[in-house]
């Protein structure tokens, strides 16, 4: 072989490796929820970077917007439409009653603490029941303590009964039967338009959603309560397929640049706009009543939260899982 023959294959060699070495791979992660959410504007950004850096840039992240409901989002990740992407547990009812631990009424009050307490019992204790089945969990969080917007003011629990109130489903339903309300399913982008069209009477969310679902134009009166009337269980789910088509080092890269750091970014973010919203209610002329703990009100609801802890524990007997013991976890990480 001629010198220059040598050389010619030594450069093209060079230049396969080189291009071997600057190959990308596309992820392709589905987001909802209006641009400017907080969700949007910085979780997602968030996640962003965390995988591009712990990859070195190996593995580019795409945002799409999902064009279908919320409630198919784990199953477009399942069948491979989509690469990535995070939805609501409660929107799948029956699938995920595990994590349905962290939604029981009065059982937190701050989300970043209750979502990192509840990724870790995930690990020690549900995850060996695989209701992530078809999935790879690559984080969860819960949003900060659900609140009421109503058009009409809550001075007791008897203002409540028989007002058609929007929930998300979860546990949040157990709680809203004992109060005699009747429940409209709907995701929580929904809110907004069945208020407006005056299907409902009042949404169960997180204060926060009060500014960036616009509810001052919709509702008059927000109420909160010393502990949450319910939180909503959030999972980042990859395809399995696509994170075994990744190179064996970005896909353990990505799994340990996520994991507890992504429940715990996303815990904060979520419990941040907690004040956001409250702060924007005020300003926009909602009436907000923060409930003190000593208001009959709050002793009227505690009472009625009373025993839905056993009733979670009763409903995952099947599930091969000491949900005593997980519930006991999730309330001692929280401290």
């Amino acid at each position: 072989m001629t010198n220059l023959k040598i050389k010619l294959l030594g450069a093209a060699v060079g230049a396969a490796i080189s291009m071997g070495a600057m190959a990308e791979t596309t992820m392709r992660v589905a987001t909802w929820l209006p641009p400017t959410h907080p969700q949007n504007a910085v979780g997602m950004v968030n996640f962003q970077k965390m995988v591009e850096e712990a990859t070195e840039g190996r593995v580019k992240v795409v945002i799409e917007n999902f064009q279908g409901h919320p409630k198919t989002i784990y199953s477009s990740v399942e069948d491979g439409i989509i690469d990535a992407s995070w939805g609501v547990n409660a929107y799948t009812p029956g699938r995920f009653s595990l994590t349905g631990m962290a939604e029981i009424p009065g059982e937190m009050a701050n989300a970043e603490k209750a979502s990192v307490a509840l990724w870790k019992v995930q690990q020690e204790y549900f995850a060996k029941a695989n209701e992530y089945d078809g999935l790879e969990l690559l984080g969860m969080w819960v949003h900060a303590p659900g609140v009421m917007h109503t058009k009409f003011p809550v001075n007791s629990l008897d203002d409540l009964k028989d007002k058609k109130i929007r929930l998300g489903g979860g546990m949040v339903n157990d709680l809203a039967a004992r109060l005699g309300v009747t429940p409209v399913a709907g995701s929580a982008p929904s809110s907004y338009e069945k208020l407006q069209q005056g299907v409902v009477d009042g949404t169960f969310l997180p204060a926060g959603e009060h500014k960036f679902f616009k509810l001052s134009e919709v509702t008059s009166h927000l109420t909160a309560f010393p502990t949450a009337l319910y939180t909503t269980v959030f999972s980042f789910v990859a395809n399995p397929d696509f994170m075994d088509s990744l190179d064996p080092k970005d896909a353990d890269a990505i799994r340990n640049a996520l994991g507890e750091n992504l429940t715990r970014m996303e815990g904060k973010l979520w419990q941040d706009m907690d004040a956001v919203g409250f702060a924007h209610a005020k300003e926009a002329g909602t009436s907000v009543h923060m409930v003190d703990a000593y208001e009959k009100l709050a002793a009227d609801m505690k009472g009625m939260m009373k025993g839905l802890d056993q009733k979670w524990m009763e409903s995952v007997s099947d599930r091969g899982v000491d949900a005593k013991a997980a519930l006991a976890a999730f309330r001692n990480y929280q401290k």
